[in-house]
């Protein structure tokens, strides 16, 4: 019989496809402050970070002085887009209802995002109010912060978690932890070598969609865990 008790989902680009909607806004928004970049130079510079980061990012790379202003923008048209085009990924919330496991969401998003994204959705209900984000501790991921927050409220050892991340951070904040990590790739995501960055953060397995990962769990869960000692994670300065 498996030990995994706690099955930990990140919720951009796994469980709601929002990442080429948040991108666009995001990018929008930067144009506005004179910042020349695309969309997909947002997405891949920007995903998989917290506010937090992505802030300082702005500030450092682009010497943009008044960074509030700039998300303040990108938030008002998000929420819009998102009531307009958002949807879950495709085959998670079927993936989701099946799994008998205990389950929660660690997300870097903040609270106020959450609900207006997996919150539109049933898909919230599914994790019983255990919804989880970077606003609830002191570090972001890549640190374990989140992650051990989301074993500890739930009362389960962290090595008997499972985690599904789609950004290198996420990944090695639960390696970090010492945590089990299964890499998610969006099957439409526009981005190369996806997976050696996801195992070179650490990722036990990858999978593309929510049918490979319905068989990553299958792999993992007949696994007796083995005890990985919660570490630091290392500089991680990889495309999220």
């Amino acid at each position: 019989m498996t030990t995994t008790e706690l099955l930990i989902f990140d919720c951009d680009g796994v469980l709601i496809d929002s990442e080429p909607a948040s991108s666009r806004v995001f990018c929008r928004a930067l144009q506005k402050a004179g910042v020349e970049i695309t969309p997909d130079e947002v997405h891949r510079r920007f995903t998989g970070y917290s506010e937090t980061d992505a802030m300082r990012i702005c500030r450092e790379e682009f010497g943009l002085d008044d960074v509030a202003a700039v998300f303040a923008e990108s938030r008002s048209n998000l929420y819009d887009e998102f009531a307009r085009s958002l949807s879950p990924m495709q085959g998670m919330p079927q993936l989701i209802r099946s799994l008998p496991h205990r389950k929660c969401v660690a997300s870097n998003s903040t609270l106020e995002r959450l609900k207006n994204s997996l919150g539109l959705f049933d898909l919230w209900n599914a994790f019983g109010g255990h919804i989880f984000s970077a606003e609830m501790v002191a570090r972001p991921k890549p640190a374990p912060d989140l992650f051990l927050l989301c074993a500890n409220s739930l009362g389960v050892d962290p090595a008997h978690c499972i985690v599904v991340d789609d950004s290198p951070h996420g990944i090695a904040g639960a390696v970090a932890a010492g945590m089990r990590a299964i890499g998610f790739i969006d099957p439409a995501d526009p981005r190369d070598d996806r997976q050696s960055v996801l195992v070179g953060a650490g990722a036990s397995l990858v999978a593309i969609g929510a049918d490979e990962l319905a068989g990553a769990f299958d792999t993992l869960l007949s696994e007796s865990p083995c005890r990985v000692p919660a570490r630091e994670p290392a500089a991680l300065e990889v495309p999220a």
